[in-house]
Order: C-alpha cells, then structure tokens, then sequence
C-alpha cells in the first residue's frame, strides 16, 4: 500500500506512453487526417529493403554487449569480492564510470579508436602502420564494434555492483562446503556459486539488453550508415518534416518494445522460482 502511488504514476505513465504509441503506431492521427487504425505502417517496416538487417544488427549490439559485459562484470566481481591491497582504490576506479553519460563515453571511444583516433596517430607514429587511415575501422564500422566497446565499458560495472551485492548476501560458506566435500574450486564456482549468482546476472543482463537494443545516441554517433540499427530508423521517423512517416517510427518503437516484452517473459520463466506442483 505504501508502494502504491509510487507504481499507480510510473505505471500509468508507461501504459500512457505504450498506448499512445501503440494507437499512433496504427496510423490514427487525426491531426493530419488519420482517422481509421490499419496496419499499414507495420506493412510498410516489415517490407522495407533493409529493416532485417537493422533488425539483426540491433540484435548483434545488445546480444554481444550484454554477454561481453557480463562475463567481464562476472570475473570483475568474483575479484572484488577477495581481499588484496588496493581493493578499495580498485573498487572505486572499477565504478568510476557509472556517474559518465553514455555520449561522453562514446565520444571518448570516437577519439580512441577512430581511424583518425589517438590510437591509429600512435601507431603511425612508432611505424606499425603506413598511415592513419590503415588503422583497422572499429567506428562507423558494419560489425559495430565501437558501439560495442562503448556499452561494455559503460555497464561492465553496473553489472559488476550487481553481482558484488548478491555475493554478500550469498557469503563463502556454500563455496567453503563444497569444498570440504571434495570439490575443486572450479566445481565449486560452477556447481554452487554460479547457480547462485544467476538470477542476479540474468536480471542485470536483461536491462542491459533492453536498454543497449532501444538506445539510439550510441549507434547514431559510432554507427556506420547501412545497415542502421532500429532506434536510428525511428528517431529518422519521429524527425522527418513529413508527419506522415511519424506512424512508421512508432511502429518500429512497438516492435522493439515488443522484443523486450518477449525478453521479459523469458527472464521470469528461467530465474524466478516456480512453484512446485501438487
């Protein structure tokens, strides 16, 4: 009852905001003279040329961001959790990052990586390549690889916390029994504590999945120019003078809202517990 207002507002200004793009999504815009809902805007993306490469290169940035970064995040957080000297300095460059904005992280990839970057100067420099230019392309590439340095280095350490939280509360204790029963250290991290820790990495790994898969600033700034990834092909929609392509972007924010829905159900059937039957 205390949570109440709290959800009733968030909720109803995310089911406000999904049922307005929904209704709008189905070309029902009176303003310009949409009057009768049809889905001939979903028609309109799903036989575009190029929407299943945009589709299956969203899908590559936030699959490989999210599993990159949880792996990192994973063996950054069973380092953590030991005690050595540093660790408190190393703790707090290691969530240094949370409080830099997305953009500035993707600036600072565009400054590192680009092929007239700080790293392709340096090479030329000490004589690895001919010239700048040669450096290998890890922005504005169709591997997107920069957009992927980018979401790992920015949610390494959001997972990271994550995991360190969940291994307080879990302590060493089921580690320190299996191992008095024999396990090797390896059998007893993957038979005892992954198992344990795996709600909290597929709950994390799941936000960042969605967010790396709707986010548009990332791929619009590091991002080559075909095939473009599903938020760029909105946001073109949403800014384009002509309001009658406005139906074909929320289309495509559905249809994203839509994969992250799926992905949803699939984290609550495989990490929360199910009740046993009668």
């Amino acid at each position: 009852m205390l949570l109440a207002p709290a959800v009733l507002l968030l909720g109803g200004l995310f089911l406000a905001g999904i049922g307005l793009g929904l209704v709008r999504s189905l070309r029902y815009m009176p303003v310009i003279g949409l009057t009768k809902p049809v889905l001939q805007a979903y028609a309109a993306v799903l036989s575009a040329p190029g929407f299943l490469a945009s589709l299956g290169l969203s899908l590559w940035i936030a699959g490989a961001s999210t599993l990159v970064a949880a792996v990192l995040a994973l063996g950054a957080a069973l380092l953590l959790r030991g005690v050595f000297p540093g660790r408190n300095l190393v703790g707090v460059l290691f969530q240094l990052n949370l409080t830099i904005p997305h953009v500035v992280g993707a600036l600072g990839i565009l400054y590192l990586f680009s092929q007239s970057g700080s790293f392709a100067r340096l090479a030329h420099a000490a004589g690895f390549i001919a010239a700048p230019g040669e450096f290998p392309a890890l922005t504005h590439d169709p591997y997107a690889i920069g957009i992927i340095l980018t979401y790992v280095w920015k949610e390494v350490p959001f997972i990271g916390l994550i995991l360190l939280a969940k291994l307080q509360t879990i302590g060493p204790e089921h580690e320190a029994a299996a191992r008095s029963l024999g396990a090797s250290r390896w059998q007893a991290f993957a038979h005892v504590l992954l198992p344990l820790l795996m709600p909290a990495l597929v709950a994390a790994s799941a936000v960042v999945f969605a967010f790396a898969l709707g986010a548009y600033e990332i791929p619009l700034l590091l991002g080559a120019h075909a095939p473009e990834a599903l938020p760029i092909l909105a946001w073109q929609g949403f800014i384009d003078v002509d309001l009658a392509r406005r139906p074909e972007a929320y289309a495509i924010s559905m249809l994203i809202a839509l994969i992250g829905a799926v992905l949803l159900a699939l984290y609550a059937r495989l990490a929360l517990p199910r009740k046993p039957r009668r």
